[in-house]
C-alpha cells in the first residue's frame, strides 16, 4: 500500500510538471529523481500548486491549512531551490520553476550534504544523456524553443556593430538585470559525478532578477556586481564557451557558458541538428577560403560540430585542407572566429533575422500552443480564472500571426477567444 501511495503522488507531481510548456516526460528514472528531491508528502501538495505566481494563502486554500502551516512548507521548499521564492510590494510570491531550466540545475549549483548529489548526478546523466526522450521534448517539440544562443561578442568587428541588438549581446543583459548572481555549473558538476568533466571554470552559472535574488538568499548562488560580471563574462569567452541564455529579449532569467563536451544545449544540438533545438544567433560564420590555412582549430573549438575541414583541391599540395561551415546546424556563436590564427573567418549576417519572443509570458504562450498546452496557462490546475492573468496571455495571443492564432482558438475550444480573435482582425 505505501508504494501505491507513494507512486501516487509522484505520479502527480510528474502530471503538474508536465502542465509546463516545457514538461519532464514520465520514467522510473524520473520517479527516482523527483523522490531524491521531494518527500512523499512534498509531492502532493506540489502537486496541486497553481502554475502562475502564488501566494502562501493561495498555497494554504489548495492544501486546506493555515496560512501559517503553508508558508513554513513554501519556505522549506524554497530554501531547498524546488520553488522560487520572490519579493514584490512586501508581497512573498512563490512559483515552482520547470526541471530545466528550473529545479534540475538548481539542485546541483552548489555543494550540499542534505541530498545525494552523487546519485542525484548519475540519475540526471541516465535520464538527460543515455535515454534520449526528455532532452529531445525539451529542446525539439514546437518551433519556439526555451533558450537561444549570444553573440561571441569578441569575434565582432566594427562592421557588425550596427547589426547586433542589445538584447543580443550578454553583456547587455549583464549590465541591465537588477540583480545577477553566480553559481556553481549544473552540466560540469554532474559530468564531474560521472569522471567525465573538463576543465572550463566550473562557478560561472549565470542568473538574473528575481530568480538570482531567490537562489542568493538560499545561499545557491552569490550575488555579484556588474563589474564581476563582466569580469565572469570574460572568463568565458576566454575559455572558448558559449552563452546559452533564455531566449526572450526583456527579462532574461539565465546564461549558461556552455563547453561542447559537458552542456545539455550542446548536446542536444549535436544530437537533433537538423531540427534546430536552439535558437541561434543572427549571424553565421564565413571563411575566406583563400587566406584559410587548414590548421583546424575552428573545428576543434566549435561545440556542435558545424565547421569541418575538405580539400583544398589545390594541386601543388594535395593533402591542403581548408575549413567549410555547415550553415544548417551552425550555432552562429562566433567562438570559431575569434580562435581563427589566421583571421579568416568573419561573421555575416543570416538572409533572415532570428525571432526572438519579447518576455517570458511571450515565450510561454508561443510554447504552450506549440506543444498543445495553452489550456494549462489559462485554467492554471482548475483554479478560479486570474482576470489580470487571462488579460495579458490573451493580449499575447492577439499579437500573434492569423496562423497561430487559429491554432490557439482550436485548442481552447472558447467562443470568447474566437470573438476576441475576430473582433481583433477586422
Amino acid at each position: 500500500m505505501a508504494h501505491h501511495v507513494t507512486q501516487s503522488a509522484y505520479g502527480s507531481l510528474i502530471d503538474r510538471i508536465n502542465k509546463f510548456p516545457q514538461g519532464a516526460p514520465p520514467s522510473a528514472l524520473l520517479n527516482s529523481i523527483l523522490q531524491l528531491l521531494f518527500s512523499e508528502k512534498e509531492a502532493a501538495l506540489v502537486a496541486l500548486l497553481p502554475i502562475r505566481p502564488f501566494t502562501a494563502a493561495k498555497a494554504a486554500a489548495a492544501w486546506s491549512m493555515s496560512e501559517s502551516g503553508a508558508r513554513a512548507i513554501l519556505d522549506g521548499l524554497s530554501s531547498r531551490a524546488l520553488l522560487v521564492d520572490t519579493e514584490e510590494n512586501g508581497t512573498t510570491n512563490y512559483f515552482l520553476p520547470p526541471p530545466m531550466a528550473g529545479f534540475f540545475e538548481f539542485s546541483m549549483m552548489r555543494l550540499r550534504g542534505d541530498v545525494d548529489q552523487k546519485a542525484l548526478a548519475e540519475l540526471f546523466y541516465q535520464y538527460l544523456n543515455v535515454e534520449e526522450e526528455f532532452i529531445r521534448t525539451l529542446f525539439t517539440d514546437g518551433e519556439t524553443q526555451l533558450g537561444r544562443v549570444f553573440v561571441h561578442e569578441p569575434a565582432l568587428r566594427p562592421e557588425n556593430t550596427l547589426q547586433v541588438l542589445d538584447y543580443e549581446r550578454a553583456s547587455e543583459v549583464i549590465k541591465n538585470s537588477p540583480a545577477m548572481a553566480v553559481g556553481m555549473c549544473y552540466c560540469r558538476h554532474k559530468m564531474q559525478h560521472m569522471g567525465r568533466a573538463c576543465d572550463a571554470p566550473m562557478d560561472i552559472c549565470m542568473t538574473f532578477g528575481g530568480t538570482a535574488s531567490s537562489l542568493a538568499r538560499h545561499e545557491y548562488a552569490r550575488l555579484v556586481d556588474v563589474s564581476e560580471g563582466l569580469d565572469l563574462l570574460q572568463q568565458a569567452y576566454d575559455n572558448n564557451l558559449v552563452q546559452f541564455g533564455e531566449n526572450v529579449r526583456e527579462g532574461v532569467n539565465f546564461i549558461c557558458n556552455c563547453c561542447g563536451c559537458c552542456c545539455e544545449a550542446m548536446i542536444a544540438s549535436r544530437r537533433f541538428a537538423l531540427l534546430h533545438p536552439v535558437h541561434t544567433t543572427n549571424f553565421v560564420p564565413k571563411v575566406r577560403a583563400s587566406n584559410c590555412r587548414g590548421c583546424s582549430k575552428c573545428v576543434e573549438i566549435c561545440p556542435v560540430e558545424a565547421m569541418t575541414m575538405i580539400s583544398a583541391h589545390d594541386p601543388q599540395r594535395p593533402a591542403m585542407k581548408k575549413a567549410r561551415v555547415s550553415e544548417e546546424i551552425c550555432l552562429g556563436c562566433g567562438v570559431c572566429a575569434r580562435a581563427c590564427p589566421a583571421d579568416c573567418i568573419d561573421l555575416v549576417s543570416r538572409p533572415e533575422r532570428v525571432i526572438t519572443p519579447a518576455n517570458g509570458a511571450h515565450r510561454a504562450v508561443m510554447m504552450a500552443i506549440e506543444r498543445g498546452k495553452l489550456q494549462n496557462l489559462i485554467f492554471d490546475n482548475q483554479a478560479h480564472w486570474n482576470h489580470r492573468a487571462m488579460a495579458a496571455i490573451l493580449g499575447a495571443i492577439l499579437k500573434l500571426p492569423p496562423l497561430q492564432q487559429a491554432l490557439a482558438s482550436r485548442q481552447m475550444k472558447s467562443r470568447y477567444l474566437e470573438t476576441l480573435l475576430k473582433r481583433a482582425r477586422a
